[in-house]
């Protein structure tokens, strides 16, 4: 009985000091920790820009004679073409004036024949018919300006856009030059946006002078324009206040979905040389500020803060804080705190960056 009781006593003793090793392997396993160093490649990231969206064409239609409005034949927000009659103001006085103008020309034209036959009989002096003559291009002048009046009572389409609001209404007393309603053509639109003068100056730097640069409009509804936009045209001053020059991008608009005055946002590619990259995943913030865990010689953690000058999907772009030999903590940033020595296996930063599917061009 006591031979057995011993045999069961060893066996515990061999079962617990397996276990007990077993623990202590799996817990020097958990403490490995994963460590990688910056990467440095050029790279492309992308910047918004806040934006204002204005039609190619937005103008003002306005009386050009004063009268009663008699007639509009368009609505608002209606889509109309070039030359199509939009408003008519009544056109009964201007009728009337062309009607006289054209009975003084015809007047002028019968006396200037009748002096002019004078003339050739030698019955009148060549001074008399030159009055004539210059009487009738009076008369001829004037009928036509009566028909330009009476012209300017109708409004017509100088393109093909979309009529805006209505500031009149049928029977109201417009006088010359009032404004009526605004047209726009949204066929395509001009997208503004401000650029610093740093990002300004890499753009020069960096573009294809032969080829406009595309860029991407984001709308207010967070959704992305399904058409890539051109910058074509760059202001020729700064602003001195804000130190941003204003770009201009033209975007097509086939299905009019793009108004004039909307908002949104440019999406413009910025090339970066020789950019240092990190995982985003490598870094904590405390109090809006980003830090990396850094180790250091003797495998000791310490925390550094870093700045960030962009931001990639899954990664950041370093503007200062770090060197290409630092080695930094991968993961596990909750399970160490400062000054903690660690055991950790080094990662090549290329084999991070592929685990990320992520591609740096």
């Amino acid at each position: 009985m006591n031979r057995i009781l011993m045999l069961l006593s060893v066996a515990a003793i061999l079962l617990n000091t397996a276990c007990n090793s077993k623990k202590e392997e799996t817990k020097e396993e958990k403490t490995k920790f994963l460590v990688t160093n910056p990467i440095e490649r050029d790279t492309t990231i992308t910047k918004e820009y806040v934006s204002q969206i204005h039609s190619i064409q937005h103008i003002e239609l306005r009386a050009q004679e004063r009268g009663y409005l008699q007639k509009i034949y368009v609505d608002e927000g209606q889509a109309v073409k070039k030359g199509q009659l939009l408003f008519k103001i009544m056109p009964t006085l201007y009728e009337a004036e062309l009607k006289k103008s054209k009975a003084e020309a015809s007047f002028a034209e019968i006396e200037y024949k009748n002096t002019k036959r004078l003339a050739d009989a030698n019955v009148v002096a060549p001074g008399e018919l030159a009055m004539a003559k210059a009487k009738l291009e009076k008369a001829n002048a004037e009928m036509s300006l009566s028909q330009v009046h009476l012209q300017f009572t109708e409004i017509r389409a100088p393109f093909d856009g979309i009529i805006d609001k209505f500031h009149v209404r049928p029977g109201s007393l417009v006088d010359e030059g009032e404004l009526l309603t605004e047209l726009a053509d949204n066929s395509s639109m001009w997208v503004y946006y401000n650029v610093p003068e740093s990002e300004y100056l890499d753009y020069q730097t960096q573009a294809d002078k032969g080829s406009p640069m595309q860029v991407n409009l984001l709308m207010a509804n967070n959704q992305r324009f399904p058409y890539p936009g051109k910058v074509e045209t760059i202001e020729a001053d700064f602003d001195n206040e804000t130190g941003n020059i204003p770009f201009r991008a033209t975007f097509p608009n086939p299905k009019r979905l793009l108004r004039h005055g909307e908002t949104g946002s440019i999406e413009m590619p910025i090339a970066l040389k020789n950019a240092m990259l990190i995982p985003q995943k490598a870094t904590f913030e405390v109090l809006d500020k980003k830090y990396v865990y850094v180790i250091d010689k003797d495998n000791a953690v310490k925390s550094r803060e870093v700045v960030v000058m962009a931001e990639m999907p899954h990664l950041f772009v370093i503007k200062e804080g770090l060197s290409l030999d630092d080695k930094i903590l991968l993961e596990g940033l909750r399970l160490v705190k400062e000054n903690d020595k660690i055991d950790y296996k080094l990662v090549q930063p290329e084999s991070v960056l592929s685990h990320l599917e992520l591609y740096a061009e």
